[in-house]
């Protein structure tokens, strides 16, 4: 048994999955110090209320408020699980973003712009076909589909210029960045989908309910009531499974893994490797655009067009959850549950106590932190190969030596 347990623990796969753990912890240990030390140095904080703190670091999902008497209270909350798993769902496709490209030795920091091309393409597309002939269903599918495309056409980008004129992906998806920001404003400021029906709210992008178009809740609004949870979460994970057996089941992904080992390699042994580095990156940045489809889509959220001088966080967000993942397809949903979860404790934090959302920013870039250094985590916690070596072996050895020594002088003589 014990035996077993060692070689399991000695896995590749074991280590980096222990590595991601540590790594989670620590930056919980992280933010808990944090709350401690703001909680004892501020008047305004007892050593009660930092205890409370350090409790919703861990425990803050499962938070059902306070009670009569003031104390919080815990068990299932139906409202906090369904927003997670909202939020989790374009982070799971930005993972999925992330970790695509990996795979391929490409490092897709682009996402963000993928994800603002998704959020326009599909936001004009659910806004502007008629539901009525239509049908509402028919102009989702569409419009998701819309925001794939245009993110895979702008994740496209990057892909040509490094397989074509070898330009490094991360300098030219930082410059695709901008120029989707940019591109996405003035598009927007000259079109008719600005929200002129609230009088203050015309910094933003009509709600897709405005023409009747959201996704279906399949139920999932009964059983997580006072959520926005929709189906969106379950098109995420088929993605999720999708990816998994397309990278590690097919011709495809094995020959996009191949040019991520190996491009030249890869291409002596007849691979395509800048069709499949083109062909990554517009697969990664389908991902993210279908995340921002997912997330507009689902009628109760509002884009601010105005995007100039800001990138969607979610799309950057997408690199830590995949780095958590290991940039594996299936663990990918739920490092992004988990850093979704992160959002809403931060909530909790806010409406329960005297502290803000801001100290899981805290913990989420310790985490970040610590998963960039994944690498020598697994070292530290790698089994040291203990070197055994029986007297009569080393003697063995050592006797086969001088034969073959004594062999090769003999025929030197002759």
């Amino acid at each position: 048994m014990k035996e077993k347990l060692s070689a399991f623990y000695a896995k590749d796969s074991t280590q980096k999955v222990v590595a991601s753990l540590l790594s989670i912890l620590i930056g919980l240990v992280v933010g808990s110090l944090v709350i401690l030390i703001v909680g004892l140095t501020s008047k305004s904080i007892s050593t009660k209320g930092a205890w409370e703190g350090i409790r919703l670091i861990f425990a803050g999902i499962f938070s059902t408020g306070r009670d009569a008497t003031g104390v919080l209270s815990w068990g299932f909350n139906p409202t906090s699980v369904g927003n997670m798993l909202f939020r989790a769902t374009p982070l799971i496709m930005t993972g999925l973003s992330i970790a695509v490209a990996y795979k391929t030795g490409l490092f897709n920091i682009g996402a963000p712009g993928q994800y603002l091309m998704g959020t326009m393409v599909s936001l004009m597309l659910a806004l502007s076909l008629p539901t009525e002939t239509m049908g509402a269903f028919l102009v989702w599918l569409i419009a998701f589909l819309g925001g794939m495309l245009a993110g895979a056409l702008w994740g496209a980008i990057p892909g040509l210029l490094k397989a074509f004129l070898n330009i490094n992906e991360v300098l030219a998806c930082i410059m695709t960045n901008w120029v989707a920001a940019n591109l996405v404003t003035w598009l927007f400021d000259i079109s008719n989908f600005k929200n002129m029906v609230e009088g203050t709210k015309s910094g933003y992008i009509y709600k897709t309910t405005y023409n009747g178009v959201a996704t279906a809740k399949l139920g999932l609004d009964k059983l997580f009531p006072g959520s926005q949870v929709n189906a969106g979460i379950l098109v995420a994970v088929l993605f999720a499974i999708v990816m998994y057996i397309l990278i590690n089941k097919t011709t495809l992904g094995y020959q996009l893994k191949a040019c991520g080992s190996n491009r030249h390699a890869a291409r002596y042994a007849g691979i395509k490797d800048k069709r499949n580095i083109v062909l990554s990156m517009a697969i990664a940045g389908s991902m993210a655009g279908g995340g921002a489809a997912l997330y507009y889509l689902s009628g109760n959220t509002e884009f601010f067009w105005s995007t100039y001088q800001s990138l969607p966080a979610t799309g950057f967000n997408g690199i830590p959850v995949a780095l958590l993942a290991v940039n594996n397809p299936i663990a990918v949903i739920f490092t992004a549950i988990f850093m979704s979860m992160l959002d809403i404790i931060g909530l909790q934090l806010t409406n329960l106590t005297a502290y803000n959302e801001y100290i899981t920013d805290v913990i989420i870039a310790a985490i970040v932190y610590l998963s960039a250094f994944a690498l020598v985590i697994r070292m530290m916690i790698a089994p040291k190969k203990k070197r055994s070596a029986e007297p009569e072996t080393e003697g063995a050895v050592t006797a086969e030596k001088a034969d073959n020594a004594d062999t090769e002088k003999g025929g030197d003589e002759a």
